[in-house]
């Protein structure tokens, strides 16, 4: 597994030797915020770690791209969840009857915080860019919540890498298994936070 995982940071690191490493991670960004499962976080690293002077046009291009993607997600919940709901409810992890019943409580009560909690942690975005959309809530208090937490997340990690950009990337190196590892803890443990709350 571990090597799998390597061979897809190598991978991904090799985008950032290549003139698409930006529109790439616009891209995954974007899709991320609405159906793909892996969040952008891992080619944002790995960009930054080659580029640092470019850190903080690559936090940028994240941020825009989520932003875009989560208000995509918006739109899907808000004009063709009755066509697409059974493929979510399906295939997508996140997405079931029950978390969706009582995410509609908790818009009642913190749509901003709700959708802010979801961009800047690893609660998975996506579930809640389309409930949005379903439940309707205040569509300016979602694009501001969402652009919030998104740059928060993406800015931070853009300034950490460029200012501790080689030693962090000897780091990584170094501890590659065990960052893994404790990535994977972190990403589902915020689908099994998510699903505990709702």
């Amino acid at each position: 597994m571990m090597r799998l995982i390597r061979r897809l940071y190598d991978w991904v690191l090799h985008w950032a030797e290549t003139p698409y490493g930006g529109p790439a991670l616009f891209l995954l960004a974007f899709v991320e915020s609405s159906v793909f499962p892996i969040p952008p976080d891992l080619l944002l690293i790995a960009l930054c770690i080659a580029i640092p002077t470019r850190s903080w046009r690559f936090a940028a291009l994240a941020s825009l791209g989520s932003l875009l993607g989560g208000v995509a997600g918006y739109a899907i919940g808000w004009g063709a969840w009755t066509v697409v709901s059974g493929y979510f409810f399906d295939y997508i992890p996140g997405f079931t009857p029950k978390s969706f019943a009582k995410i509609r409580d908790l818009y009642d009560q913190f749509d901003f915080w709700v959708v802010f909690a979801a961009g800047f942690t690893f609660i998975p975005y996506k579930v809640i860019t389309i409930s949005a959309g379903v439940f309707k809530i205040n569509f300016p208090v979602f694009v501001f919540a969402s652009l919030i937490s998104r740059s928060l997340r993406f800015f931070i990690v853009a300034g950490l890498l460029y200012r501790f950009g080689p030693s962090i990337k000897v780091f990584i190196e170094r501890y590659f298994n065990v960052l893994c590892l404790f990535f994977m803890i972190l990403f589902f443990g915020g689908f099994l936070l998510f699903k505990y709350f709702t």
